[in-house]
C-alpha cells in the first residue's frame, strides 16, 4: 500500500507528550517521504467530525523540531467519545439519528486519509481502531498507528505511555513549593491533591521523585528548617484501603511532634466513599461523556481535608491541586527519548502496511512494537507492591494493604 496522506489527531486530556509526538511523527515522515500529506484534525475528533483541520505545511516541516520546547497541542484536544450519541447531538457535532462511527469514517475518506495517527489513551485508540474497520468493511483500507498517551501510565499492556514521567516529575517540582506553605501557620495540614482517577501512579512516582529531591537537600534544623516538616507523611491511593481513623491516629501524631502533615493524594482515591455518601443524602454525582463521576463537583481534596482536619486538630488546612501544572508541561528528557522512540517506529509501521499502539508490550517481554488494538485497555492498576514503592512507603511510615477493589 503506498501512503499519499497521512491524519494526526490529539485527544482526551492533555499530557506532557502531545506537543512533542506530533513534531516527532512530522520530523519522520519529512526525513524519509517528504512527499507525504500530512494533515492534523482541530481537537481531537471533534475536528473529525465538525471537518475542521490543518495542513501542515512546509514552514511547519522545517520547524518541526521547536514543537519539543512546549507542552500542550499544538492542534489542539477535545474529550469527545464517539459512541455517546446523545452528547454528540447536543453538542451539534451530529444529527439526530446519525451514527458518528459513520460520520467520522465518510470524513476520512472524503479527505482521501490512507494513515491515522492518534495520540491518546485507550479510548482514543480503541475508538480510532473502530473507524478503521468500519472502513474496512465498506472497502476503503485506513491503516491506524496510535501512540500512548496518559499521565496515569494504565493503558493495558503497555509498559510505559508518553508524558507519564514528566508530569510525575512536574508534579513533585509543585509540592515543593506548595510544601513550603507548612511554616504560614501554626498546625498546619496541607493535601497536595493530585490527578489519577482510578490509577494511583501519578501519586506514586511524584512521591518517590519528591523523596529523591528532599534527599538531597541541606537543612537548618536549629531555626526551624527541619527536613521532618518538608516530608511527605502520607500517600493515598485508590489501590489502597483507605482507614481514615487509624490514618489520623498516626498523622495526629506527626503533627504533635513536627507542627504539620503533608498528604499526598490520588484524586481517585476515596472515590467509593465520597459517592456513598452523597447517595445516601439522595445525591448523584455528575458524569462526564465517558461515563466517569465529575471529580471537580466532588472534591476529594476538600472531602478528606474535611475528615482529617478535626481529627489532627490542625489550625488551618490547605488543598492544591497539581494537575493542570504538571499536564501541560514540555516533556523532559526521559519522555523525549521515549517519543523519539516511539514516532519513529510509529512512521515504520505505517510505512510498512501495519497498525496497532506503539508501545513496550508487558506481555511480551517488554519489546516495543505494534501492540493489537484488542489488547488495548485502560485503567490498568497500580501495582502497591513493586520494590520503589514500597521504599516510598517505608519512609512515609504507612502501611499499605490493597483495596477490596484491587
Amino acid at each position: 500500500m503506498t501512503v499519499q496522506r497521512v491524519a494526526l489527531l490529539t485527544a482526551g486530556g492533555y499530557a506532557p507528550c502531545l506537543s512533542s509526538a506530533v513534531g516527532g511523527l512530522i520530523e519522520r515522515y519529512t526525513e524519509l517521504v517528504p512527499d507525504v500529506e500530512i494533515i492534523a484534525y482541530k481537537h481531537g475528533y471533534w475536528g473529525l467530525l465538525s471537518g475542521e483541520k490543518v495542513v501542515i505545511d512546509d514552514e511547519v516541516r522545517a520547524k518541526a523540531h521547536l514543537l519539543h520546547n512546549y507542552g500542550g497541542s499544538p492542534i489542539g484536544n477535545s474529550r469527545v467519545k464517539l459512541t455517546n450519541t446523545a452528547d454528540l447531538v447536543k453538542r451539534g457535532l451530529i444529527q439526530e439519528g446519525e451514527n458518528a462511527l459513520e460520520v467520522a469514517a465518510n470524513k476520512l475518506k472524503a479527505d482521501g486519509v490512507d494513515v491515522l495517527h492518534t495520540i491518546g489513551g485507550d479510548d482514543t485508540n480503541t475508538t480510532a481502531a473502530d473507524l478503521a474497520a468500519y472502513l474496512h468493511e465498506n472497502d476503503y483500507d485506513l491503516q491506524v498507528v496510535g501512540l500512548p498517551k496518559t499521565i496515569d501510565n494504565d493503558i493495558v499492556p503497555i509498559r510505559q505511555s508518553l508524558g507519564a514521567r514528566t508530569a510525575a516529575e512536574q508534579t513533585a517540582i509543585f509540592a515543593q513549593n506548595v510544601l513550603a506553605e507548612h511554616g504560614s501557620n501554626p498546625r498546619m495540614l496541607i493535601i497536595h491533591e493530585i490527578m489519577g482517577r482510578a490509577c494511583g501512579y501519578l501519586t506514586a512516582q511524584a512521591a518517590e521523585y519528591y523523596q529523591q529531591w528532599h534527599a538531597r537537600q541541606e537543612w537548618l534544623p536549629s531555626i526551624g528548617h527541619d527536613p521532618r516538616r518538608w516530608d511527605v507523611h502520607a500517600v493515598f491511593l485508590p489501590e489502597m484501603a483507605l482507614d481514615i481513623d487509624r490514618e489520623a491516629e498516626r498523622l495526629k501524631a506527626v503533627m504533635d511532634e513536627v507542627g504539620c502533615v503533608n498528604i499526598f493524594l490520588s484524586e481517585g482515591a476515596g472515590i467509593p466513599e465520597i459517592v456513598a455518601e452523597m447517595q445516601a443524602r439522595g445525591e448523584e454525582p455528575e458524569k462526564d461523556p465517558f461515563g466517569h463521576v465529575k471529580l471537580d463537583t466532588i472534591n476529594p481534596g476538600q472531602w478528606f481535608a474535611k475528615r482529617f482536619a478535626k481529627k489532627l486538630g490542625a489550625e488551618k488546612t490547605m488543598v492544591q491541586k497539581s494537575g493542570y501544572f504538571a499536564r501541560s508541561a514540555k516533556a523532559n528528557a526521559d519522555d523525549l527519548r521515549l517519543i523519539k522512540s516511539m514516532t519513529d517506529l510509529a512512521v515504520q509501521v505505517a510505512l510498512e502496511g501495519g497498525t496497532g499502539v506503539i508501545g513496550h508490550d508487558e506481555e511480551q517481554g517488554d519489546r516495543l512494537r505494534a501492540i493489537e488494538f484488542s489488547r488495548i485497555a485502560g485503567h490498568k492498576a497500580f501495582d502497591i507492591y513493586q520494590p520503589w514503592f514500597q521504599q516510598v512507603m517505608e519512609r512515609v511510615g504507612q502501611e499499605v494493604r490493597p483495596a477490596e477493589a484491587h
